[in-house]
């Protein structure tokens, strides 16, 4: 099993002193997950989310940490990929660049950025995110395979050679965003890895698990966008630990708050996050906040599905290390490959962010290596 971090640069009271604070706190942050012994950290790309997501150029974001590293694997989690966004050869040609720099240590997943507020900002037409998503990907795919490369499809490419070549051949990893079952399925169809969202808990997860598995053994390779294949499957995990399991549980619950409404706000136009919920009971709040959503989507005649919900589920990895191993073990059951660390949400303060790491690095991570050796 693998252990990352993501990164999302969320904030309360977004001024731009605090922006560029938190951004530093961010790398902070990725350095320490390196000398804690985690795998990997990953970057989202968002665009004008205000509070939710400042991080709107993970490439750039990412080299800086490539300088400060010399270990840990960088992730985009995710690009996206709809040609408003960027070109699929300037995307190609950004990877290759921070793969060759950072030694060969760069992970390409792929994303729609497919909030309203996003594609308004970059042209972006929501009819056609999937096809240019597929499209992109295929590029990416194929793009460094060949000395004269060329493509005819919703683009028109080349002929040419597109440079720099990554470390990793034929190109970095691929991955997916999979928020439902449908882009699961995909992403197997595709032959790339999935990075799922684990909100809704350990049993979602096995749920989605599930899926992504009979895709792959029904897969006919028709689909595959690349030569080589990625089966991995990488699951989100809201953490923070401390050794008073109670208070971590109290600043878990609360960043999970902002990180929810952030949510809803900007994916289901509800109205922007609370800041100041340090006195609040933020898990009960999550309840009423969940029992809302779901009569509002009972009204409209939606059907209620755990993707829906999930953000207000606070039974995750908050507590003592204890704890997180505990859950943690329910992932490794699943077969989860990978744990992405939710730390950085936007009202957790820096030291218990750093405090989260830390404990990862002492006390869970050795505790799934030495399983992994044991086995």
């Amino acid at each position: 099993m693998q252990f990352s971090v993501i990164f999302e640069a969320q904030l309360a009271d977004p001024t731009p002193d605090r922006e560029r604070a938190t951004l530093a706190d961010c790398v902070a942050q990725a350095v320490a997950a390196e000398a804690a012994g985690f795998d990997r950290v990953w970057a989202v790309e968002h665009h004008s989310l205000l509070r939710y997501a400042h991080m709107s150029a993970p490439d750039v974001f990412l080299a800086h940490v490539a300088a400060r590293t010399t270990r840990i694997r960088l992730g985009h989690g995710v690009v996206c990929l709809p040609f408003g966004y960027g070109h699929p050869i300037r995307v190609a040609e950004r990877a290759a660049m921070l793969d060759v720099l950072s030694g060969g240590r760069l992970d390409l997943g792929a994303g729609r950025g497919a909030t309203g507020q996003e594609m308004a900002m970059c042209g972006v037409d929501p009819a056609s995110t999937y096809e240019q998503v597929e499209e992109a990907l295929r590029i990416l795919g194929n793009c460094w395979t060949t000395d004269r490369f060329e493509w005819h499809g919703l683009l028109d490419i080349g002929p040419g050679q597109v440079l720099p070549r990554p470390v990793q051949t034929p190109h970095p990893p691929l991955f997916m965003a999979c928020s439902k079952a449908a882009t699961l399925r995909t992403a197997a169809d595709y032959g790339i890895g999935a990075l799922v969202l684990g909100f809704a808990g350990a049993d979602d997860i096995a749920a989605m698990r599930k899926i992504y598995d009979e895709a792959i053994a029904e897969r006919t390779g028709e689909k595959f966008v690349s030569p080589v294949r990625n089966d991995h499957f990488a699951a989100l995990c809201p953490t923070i630990v401390a050794d008073d399991g109670d208070a971590a549980f109290r600043i878990g619950a609360r960043g999970q708050r902002f990180f929810a409404e952030s949510i809803l706000h900007w994916y289901g136009g509800g109205p922007e996050p609370s800041e100041d919920t340090e006195d609040d009971d933020n898990a009960a709040v999550l309840r009423l906040e969940k029992e809302a959503v779901v009569a509002k989507l009972h009204e409209a005649n939606i059907p209620v599905r755990p993707s829906s919900t999930g953000t207000y589920n606070v039974n995750h990895a908050y507590g003592t290390a204890a704890r997180a191993v505990e859950y943690v073990e329910q992932l490794a059951d699943i077969g989860v490959d990978e744990v992405i660390c939710l730390i950085q949400m936007g009202t957790v303060p820096h030291d218990a962010a750093m405090e989260t790491i830390r404990q990862w690095g002492a006390h869970v991570i050795p505790h799934f290596q030495t399983k992994d050796e044991t086995r």
